[in-house]
């Protein structure tokens, strides 16, 4: 392999100030057991561009199990590849072990796990060989894209770049590490990959890398659906989601994965996707209100999908008979809408039915108090008064919801306030109701004890 190119401290803008101080505390510690520890990945490249990066994530030398023993907050996950989460509170610093690409039929295991099998359903070259360590040089030239493979030396302070990508982080390129017809065959998700980096950095695809992506594009469909999912959510959450999208059906790497978003890629997609960028844009954080729920309305609603399943008669499920005569079972739950063959959860379907219910009570500000302010205290209306702030155009009856909150009118986000969420069925609501009495028998019963 070439010799790496090494950037001392006085030549790169990145200071530790500018690192978690939980990641620094587990960079630190590995160095002071004496293992290779650097910063590595995405946290890299966006610090260098001065970004907030939005995960730190770390390689090192270390074997989970020697993490392991060295952070008693450590926990060890993953089957194909052992990876150490060292957790502070809610936040995650994910620690792997350095690790190489092997080739097929490969048996090399170091932790004891055994190797994956060699091949897939489908047969092809889906990665399933990279359950290997190595070198830090080895790590690098496994990654995705050139500006992807930079890693910060704890030690040194110094940028350790293997594989070109200060060049390509410099031209503004998103370049694939090695032949892009193989490592696209590898993960076809690096097709959606590399466009939402260039779509959120405003870097260009080098063309042999774009033209792969044309050429492969329908193999995305081989890959996870909840996967495939998360990754739009990610695209939706990042602030560029409309030049995303359009790039996906530039390439038509839609078509393969949701039919409704590429027949559906007209003005009011791209009106509803550049609202939730310019909302996510005012924050310097993705912030918690923009929930799956949000996200996938704004996705749904501009394509007209109904959110409501067809009404049949048999829509609350049960058996029927027959043409033989025999009881044939029916589904439990009616279909709900479609996006291609992604797997929508259900919960987050109906917490958008709930969203898009309450708008027209959200716009009648003639209401009485009383009645505003018990609407204020559903556990939904926070997320329904951020949709009307994202696609209502309705500044003004923002402000005056945002009033009542000031006054105290509403729940902070998270409090337990939520019991009417589940109250948009008649089963739910009923269940509600018996919750609330025998609230009040267990009130009566301490009474009379008292």
């Amino acid at each position: 392999m070439p010799e790496p190119r090494i950037v001392p401290r006085e030549e790169h803008p990145i200071s530790r100030r500018d690192i978690d101080p939980d990641a620094l505390k587990v960079l630190y510690r590995l160095r002071q057991a004496d293992y290779t520890a650097y910063l590595v990945g995405g946290s890299v490249r966006d610090l260098l561009l001065a970004r907030r990066p939005k995960d730190f994530d770390i390689g090192t030398s270390a074997h989970p199990y020697q993490v392991k023993k060295l952070f008693r907050n450590c926990w060890i996950i993953g089957r194909r590849f052992r990876l150490a989460h060292v957790k502070f509170g809610q936040k995650v610093i994910e620690v792997a072990t350095f690790r190489r690409q092997v080739a097929a039929g490969e048996e090399v295991v170091q932790d004891g796990v055994p190797a994956p099998d060699p091949t897939t359903p489908e047969g092809e070259q889906l990665i399933h060989h990279d359950n290997t360590f190595g070198t830090p040089e080895e790590d690098a030239f496994r990654r995705d894209f050139t500006i992807n493979a930079l890693a910060y030396d704890i030690a040194t302070f110094s940028i350790i770049d293997f594989v070109g990508g200060l060049e390509d982080l410099r031209a503004g390129l998103v370049r694939s590490i090695g032949n892009p017809d193989v490592r696209l065959n590898e993960d076809p998700v690096r097709m959606i990959r590399a466009i939402a980096i260039a779509a959120r950095l405003d870097f260009a695809i080098e063309p042999s890398l774009l033209q792969a992506i044309r050429r492969h594009r329908r193999e995305i469909a081989k890959s996870s659906q909840p996967r495939l999912l998360e990754e739009y959510y990610k695209i939706l959450r990042a602030g560029s989601a409309e030049k995303a999208f359009r790039q996906l059906a530039d390439v038509g790497l839609l078509e393969p994965i949701s039919i409704e978003l590429h027949k559906g890629a007209t003005e009011p997609l791209w009106r509803s996707l550049a609202a939730i960028d310019e909302y996510r844009r005012q924050f310097e954080a993705t912030p918690d209100t923009m929930s799956n729920a949000i996200l996938l309305g704004s996705l749904l609603v501009p394509l007209g999908i109904s959110l409501h399943p067809p009404r049949t008669s048999h829509a609350s499920g049960g058996d029927d008979e027959d043409a033989g005569g025999g009881r044939s079972r029916k589904p439990r739950y009616p279909p709900g809408p479609r996006l291609g063959d992604l797997p929508l959860a259900r919960r987050d379907v109906e917490r958008l039915r709930q969203i898009i219910s309450l708008q027209r009570r959200l716009r009648d500000l003639t209401a009485s108090e009383r009645a505003q302010r018990s609407l204020a205290h559903r556990g939904i209306f926070r997320e329904a008064l951020t949709w009307m702030e994202i696609h209502g155009d309705s500044p003004e009856v923002v402000e005056h919801w945002m009033g009542i909150i000031d006054e105290g009118g509403a729940p902070e986000p998270g409090s337990d306030d939520s019991g009417d969420d589940d109250a948009a069925t008649p089963a739910a609501a009923d269940m509600l109701h018996k919750k609330r009495r025998r609230r009040r028998r267990r009130g009566r019963r301490g009474g009379h004890t008292a």
